[in-house]
């Protein structure tokens, strides 16, 4: 979430100050509640929504509540949580569809907030959902807007209804009528009114966005607004609330890097629930606002149901099963990893998804430098090969992988890199099937645990020192540590011997100085 990323990060910090301390007093809360209005006012959120939210912050705060607690900082976490939850919204509202079909869905906002675009991704969003949507080109001033629209609805696999060229030519509110009536013959059971929008709030949008309104008689309007446009966020939502009457409310552009708190006000000003939130610019980067996870995310507490959604709609149960089966029986391919790299993508941005973990922002630099290409490299170096060389990776030598790299646009160094990840994944996934714990690159064995290597007790053999005097040392020294050892500590090392003396520093320097160091 980069548009409340600055937010968060002032809330995170806010909350580390109050860990440290066993019992909050006034002034600790004072404190505190002047860091969280500095935060959310900096992140444009409207004036009167924050002075509501610190008052009511402010209040449970100081109530017995907290006293109470076991850990008070803890608690006012929870308290700003739900507090939050009720500025986004409270409740997950979800569409109201109509008991006889088609529900029809208008979409109304300014120009350059994204309505055309999200038409489309929320046509997509109801066709996954086994619905049959069909959008309606009704802007027909904006220049080249439905001829967008149709390219949009293309992409998504959704039927557009455009009867007129649009480019000023045409009537939308005829055009919306007569979208009715052929979604009522073709049998579509939902129809998305794509209304046109202007550069700012005008009586000329507003007259033309209610007489379309009246014709339809839709059953949803939603309020599609850009969370980047700062306070005016609040007004202009208060002008379509009043010419319109949405009843519900759609934020675009959440994946911009704007402070973006005004899409927190929208919801309180306006006392209509944020319905769904579009994330980027793909089709499917569009998703139901639910306001407990956001706040989750934006308080960096995570958002494990949103992530495990993700994954379940991406992967395949059975497919993963085969795959583990493979693991477990070592027969694990490059086919199957670059399998599994095609799931991971469908599940969408995977600095979207490790961005939902908790604790997140404190990967903030990490997760700003991954690069999600990286993904469709290894792709290109593994589709670069041979059916055979995929299966068997110990077939690739020096020419072969001179090739491969040429082939993928990369360099062999890239396909060692790959194959070595590859090679080493895949032991560890392995022993991990068995019940095992991987040796981690870098690391020892753990002790009392499987999966590493036996010790040798011979040990490996010693080159022999040189200097007579030395090598007398060290055959002194050897003979006397296997007595010594085990009257120390655990490791053998430090502590004296039971009934002896722990050698003085005289003589410790007097052994340096015959060693000749």
């Amino acid at each position: 979430m980069a548009q409340f990323g600055s937010l968060s990060d002032r809330l995170t910090e806010t909350f580390r100050n109050l860990r440290s301390k066993g019992r909050l007093t006034p002034s600790d809360v004072d404190g505190t509640v002047r860091e969280i209005r500095r935060a959310l006012l900096d992140a444009d959120v409207a004036l009167e929504v924050v002075k509501a939210f610190t008052a009511a912050v402010r209040e449970r705060a100081l109530s017995d509540e907290v006293n109470r607690a076991l850990n008070p900082a803890q608690q006012v976490v929870q308290i700003v949580n739900e507090e939050l939850v009720g500025i986004l919204g409270g409740q997950q509202r979800r569409l109201e569809f109509a008991k006889k079909p088609p529900t029809v869905i208008m979409l109304a906002g300014l120009q350059g907030a994204g309505k055309t675009t999200l038409a489309g991704k929320l046509g997509k969003w109801l066709k996954k959902d086994g619905h049959t949507p069909m959008l309606v080109a009704a802007d027909l001033q904006r220049p080249n807007a439905v001829q967008q629209l149709q390219v949009v609805g293309e992409q998504a696999g959704v039927h557009v209804f455009a009867p007129e060229p649009g480019n000023g030519v045409g009537d939308p509110v005829k055009v919306a009528k007569n979208a009715i009536k052929a979604a009522v013959d073709q049998q579509y059971d939902t129809v998305i009114v794509d209304t046109a929008g202007r550069l700012g709030v005008d009586a000329e949008l507003m007259k033309q966005a209610a007489n379309i309104r009246k014709a339809v008689d839709p059953d949803e309007v939603l309020f599609v607004i850009d969370a980047m446009i700062g306070q005016d966020a609040v007004v202009t939502a208060r002008a379509f609330q009043e010419g319109v009457d949405f009843t519900g409310v759609v934020l675009s552009k959440l994946d911009g890097d704007a402070r973006g708190g005004a899409a927190l006000s929208v919801a309180s000003v306006t006392g209509r629930p944020i319905m769904f939130a579009s994330t980027g610019e793909g089709l499917d980067d569009f998703e139901p606002f639910h306001p407990d996870r956001m706040a989750s995310r934006i308080l960096d507490l995570g958002d494990i149901m949103s992530l495990i959604e993700q994954a379940q709609s991406a992967f395949d149960e059975d497919e993963a099963r085969k795959v583990a089966e493979k693991i477990a029986s070592d027969s694990f391919t490059l086919n199957d990893f670059l399998g599994q790299m095609q799931q991971l993508r469908k599940a969408g941005s995977i600095k979207g998804m490790l961005g939902m973990l908790p604790g997140a922002k404190g990967m903030r630099e990490a997760l700003d430098n991954f690069d999600e290409r990286e993904i469709v490299r290894t792709e290109a170096i593994i589709q670069s090969m041979t059916p055979q060389e995929r299966e068997l990776p110990k077939l690739l030598n020096g020419s072969r992988r001179l090739r491969i790299a040429k082939g993928a646009g990369s360099t062999v160094t890239e396909v060692n890199a790959l194959v070595n990840r590859f090679e080493q994944a895949a032991k560890m996934m392995k022993t991990v099937a068995r019940g095992g714990v991987p040796q981690m690159p870098g690391m020892g064995p753990i002790p009392g645990m499987h999966g590493g290597k036996k010790q040798q007790q011979g040990g490996k053999k010693k080159s022999k020192v040189g200097n007579p005097a030395k090598r007398a040392a060290l055959a002194a020294g050897a003979a006397a540590a296997p007595q010594q050892a085990p009257q120390g500590s655990g490791l053998g090392l430090g502590g004296a011997a039971k009934g002896g003396k722990a050698p003085t520093e005289e003589e410790l320097a007097s052994l340096q100085k015959f060693l000749g160091r």
